[in-house]
């Protein structure tokens, strides 16, 4: 364990490291994500050792941004077991045993440095440690329900990979959500205007919006304002079966099936970067020279006037695409 933690606390320095060189977000994403997940296969297989043979087939999945393989340095836990279908007698008893499973792998990564979630939405927790048949009502429970903690649930659960273990089974439940969703058209536009609460950080006069108390005072929350591509990327990509989970290529995914334009996803694809970008600068800047913990918080008068300008024609451009959004998925302007 030591040399895992080991790994994870390099993490920052390196990062600095590689954005001194001019190495591009997705470059630092990838980097990141490589390291996560080499992080997680050694602590599943030190945990395995740990534990008797695993009952049947099972997948470790990984969730929200973690599976969007758009890790920053600040994150925490999202994950999931998903085991095959076994008979009801056993159920229980195979249950039992990834719940112990998944305590302790979720607690080896906390030890690692990846805290536990606030949300409890981990292994460790009985809901979300469950055989492919539950995992289908879930996802199907969210789309027809469509309330507000249903729409929550699918912006975490829906962007899914898998971590480790047997991907048929999470294949076999993107198949199911995918046709479920067919099923179901009226989510989409549920999940739109979910979407539209999420506004880019700019005001009527193209002032910046900041928090005007507390800590972040003079900040705006730069995870937010990226949240509008995110979940344009997200509804897109899901109408149209995309299987890709990152943001950057379910974007290009849709230039390639011709739902985006060539101009449209390079602008799309530019703000992205550009803004995760910045938050990575923050947060390596936050670790290495303020001492502190890593934050999304941005003081907007700090950034360079170049940067400034960048950012308010991305918040801009947001706003239209949110438009675009809302005319296809809910038919009005």
């Amino acid at each position: 364990m030591e040399e895992i933690v080991d790994r994870h606390n390099k993490l920052p320095k390196q990062i600095m490291t590689l954005i001194s060189s001019g190495a591009n977000a997705k470059n630092l994403t990838r980097f990141i994500t490589t390291i996560s997940d080499t992080i997680l296969n050694k602590i599943i297989g030190f945990a395995l050792m740990h534990h008797p043979p695993p009952p049947a087939r099972f997948a470790f999945m990984i969730l929200g941004s973690e599976g969007r393989n758009e890790q920053t340095l600040k994150t925490d836990q999202d994950n999931a077991i998903i085991f095959e279908d076994v008979p009801e007698a056993s159920q229980a008893a195979v249950q039992e045993y990834f719940l112990k499973f998944g305590e302790t792998v979720c607690t080896l990564l906390d030890d690692a440095g990846y805290a536990f979630c606030n949300g409890d939405v981990m292994a460790k927790n009985p809901k979300w440690c469950q055989p492919l048949a539950v995992w289908k009502k879930n996802f199907s429970k969210w789309i027809h329900g469509a309330e507000g903690e249903d729409l929550l649930q699918a912006s975490i659960f829906f962007d899914f990979r898998t971590g480790y273990g047997d991907g048929a089974l999470v294949d076999s439940l993107r198949t199911f959500l995918f046709k479920a969703l067919d099923g179901w058209p009226g989510f989409m536009r549920h999940l739109t205007e979910n979407a539209m609460y999420f506004k880019p950080p700019i005001g009527f006069f193209r002032n910046f919006v900041v928090e005007s108390k507390g800590k972040h005072r003079d900040m705006f929350d730069i995870k937010s304002a990226m949240t509008p591509i995110v979940d344009f990327a997200r509804v897109y990509a899901l109408k149209n079966h995309i299987d890709e989970t990152n943001t950057l290529e379910r974007l290009q995914q849709l230039h390639l099936k011709g739902i985006l334009q060539l101009a449209e996803y390079e602008e799309l694809e530019k703000a992205y970067s550009f803004l995760l970008q910045l938050r990575f600068v923050r947060q390596v800047t936050a670790i290495v020279d303020d001492k502190d913990s890593p934050h999304n918080y941005i003081n907007p008068k700090k950034l360079t006037r170049i940067e400034q300008k960048m950012l308010k024609e991305i918040f801009n451009r947001i706003e239209k695409f949110q438009a675009k959004l809302e005319f296809d998925f809910i038919g009005r302007i």
